[in-house]
């Protein structure tokens, strides 16, 4: 069956999408996000030399599914100078509170599988939403979004 390519409302609002595109590094000044270093991948997703690009940005999100941070490396790529605290289950998920999904770095968020592992996909959801909602209230002062 053909795909049904529909257009959603960010890309109504102008956001542009990039395909077959591997993130390499998060770039920052002082602390603070910058951009993120990508770059053009083939079939097998393995980097096509000479495609490095740089997407500016102050906020990510990462989505990693349910292997565990420790287990993909977030947590660790991650930490750097910062210090994440990870408990202390095998899994070493990130330590977020489970009511505004802060983590032991200022502005930085943990919810869904990275915080609680692997677990339904329906908490994975409303933590994402309740982390969301978090986030919006730390950056516009208060938030619209549901709880």
């Amino acid at each position: 069956w053909a795909t049904k390519m529909r257009t959603s409302s960010s890309q109504a609002e102008g956001a542009e999408r990039e395909f077959q595109v591997a993130t390499l590094e998060f770039i920052g000044e002082d602390g603070q996000l910058t951009g993120v270093r990508c770059c053009e991948v083939d079939e097998k997703r393995k980097p096509i030399a000479g495609t490095e690009f740089v997407i500016r940005a102050d906020l990510a999100f990462i989505a990693i599914g349910f292997a565990g941070p420790a287990a993909t490396g977030v947590a660790s790529e991650l930490d750097g100078q910062m210090r994440i605290v990870t408990d202390s289950r095998r899994s070493k998920n990130v330590e977020a509170n489970d009511r505004d999904y802060k983590t032991s770095v200022e502005r930085l968020y943990a919810a869904g599988d990275v915080r609680r592992g692997q677990s339904l996909v329906v908490w994975a959801i409303r933590e994402g939403r309740q982390a969301a909602r978090s986030i919006d209230e730390a950056l516009m002062g208060s938030s619209v979004l549901p709880r």
